[in-house]
């Protein structure tokens, strides 16, 4: 399943003529006493992550990390003979994914991890950790709802919202719908749905007035979740929405340090806990596990809900190279142009000058990024820059 998602393209952009895609497989994840199995389409418009917790392993994993690997053929024909009532025994290691059965066994070496991943993991992350609950269906209404789903692929943005104890898709949003953007790539679940107990529904808390926005859909099995996170267009990618740059921009890397070696393959992050052993901020944890996140260290997990650790190389240039954003925000200030004033800054980007005002929480810029996004697709350079200046000069 999480494979399949990695093989699928969602959305192909018009001007894609023809194109050669590899297909990376799962990032695994042992966390001390689950595994997890992470991948995003090849759009990057879907994550996909199946949860194993304790209750589906015969004893606890003997060690925790994390490696990326690319299922061929030979390993998916092997999961493939596996039948309900029999045992198969996985060795996840750093460099390999071993796989026996009474058919016999198949190993898949670790492979490069693609940089939209990378990025992805972040998007996801930080999208997922300010989801709520929003429905719980029972087996049978879940069964229901994912088989009246279209088959055809469509760009339309639908809404899932609540008809009886079940759900079923509508064209406006009402306060208790949940973006399903492109409907048709919550189809693979089907699959699950003999095992299925329940099926969970996350997104964000309703803003007025509604727009397009990400959602997670999480079918609970016996001692095991399959989730599905879909970006909130079938155009859009979790690799280019920008949300993790303000905790870039406001990330500490001495608390990021110290966070990181606190870590040690915990299924569940406390924030809390964490700020209080290490003499630190709530705040100033949680902004250090958005940039971990950003790298990939860690991840979010809804049904918890927490941050579980995921141990992926962590690098401070090659991260920044892949936000230009954040990286073009660096260089204005380093320029000296950015001037703070009362309630915001004046930015200076070629031969123009940008507003950027802090007013009731909130940040705006009067840049062509801004007015067209309204802070959707993340922070403009110009608002990346004031606060990466307010923050040099401890501006409260």
């Amino acid at each position: 399943m999480v494979g399949e998602v990695a093989r699928t393209r969602y959305y192909e952009p018009p001007q894609m003529i023809a194109a050669v895609l590899r297909a990376a497989d799962p990032v695994v994840t042992s966390n001390v006493d689950r595994l997890r199995f992470e991948s995003f389409s090849a759009c990057a418009g879907v994550y996909a992550r199946l949860d194993l917790d304790p209750g589906s392993l015969e004893g606890a994993p003997a060690d925790w990390g994390t490696t990326n690997v690319d299922f061929n053929p030979p390993m998916r024909a092997a999961l493939a003979q596996v039948h309900d009532a029999e045992a198969m025994l996985m060795h996840v290691g750093h460099d390999e994914v071993r796989l026996t059965t009474l058919a016999g066994s198949a190993v898949e070496r670790k492979v490069p991890l693609p940089g939209r991943w990378l990025k992805g993991f972040a998007e996801v992350q930080v999208a997922s950790a300010h989801m709520l609950l929003r429905h719980e269906l029972p087996a049978v209404e879940a069964r229901r709802f994912l088989q009246s789903l279209p088959r055809t692929r469509s760009q339309s943005v639908a809404w899932a919202t609540p008809a009886g104890r079940g759900l079923r898709l509508a064209s406006r949003a009402d306060a208790s719908a949940v973006c399903l953007a492109g409907p048709q790539r919550l189809r693979l679940l089907e699959k699950l749905l003999p095992f299925a107990r329940s099926l969970r529904v996350y997104g964000p808390e309703p803003a007025s007035p509604r727009g397009a926005e990400p959602s997670a859909w999480e079918l609970v099995l016996a001692d095991a979740r399959v989730v599905f996170a879909l970006s909130p267009e079938l155009s859009r990618g979790f690799s280019g929405e920008g949300g993790v740059l303000h905790d870039l921009a406001a990330s500490d890397d001495e608390v990021v340090d110290a966070v990181a070696d606190h870590l040690h393959g915990e299924p569940a992050i406390d924030p809390g806990s964490v700020a209080e052993e290490l003499g630190l901020q709530r705040p100033a944890v949680w902004t250090a596990l958005a940039t971990l996140g950003a790298a990939g260290r860690v991840g979010f997990d809804l049904g918890a809900p927490g941050f579980f650790h995921r141990e992926l190389p962590f690098d401070r240039e090659a991260l920044a190279g892949e936000h230009p954003r954040l990286r073009a925000a660096e260089q204005l200030v380093d320029a000296g142009c950015v001037q703070l004033t009362k309630d915001g800054a004046v930015v200076t980007s070629g031969d123009a000058d940008y507003l950027v005002r802090w007013e009731d929480g909130a940040v705006r810029c009067t840049c062509a990024w801004f007015a067209r996004h309204r802070g959707e697709r993340g922070p403009c350079k110009h608002v990346l820059a004031a606060e990466l200046a307010r923050r040099a000069v401890r501006v409260p």
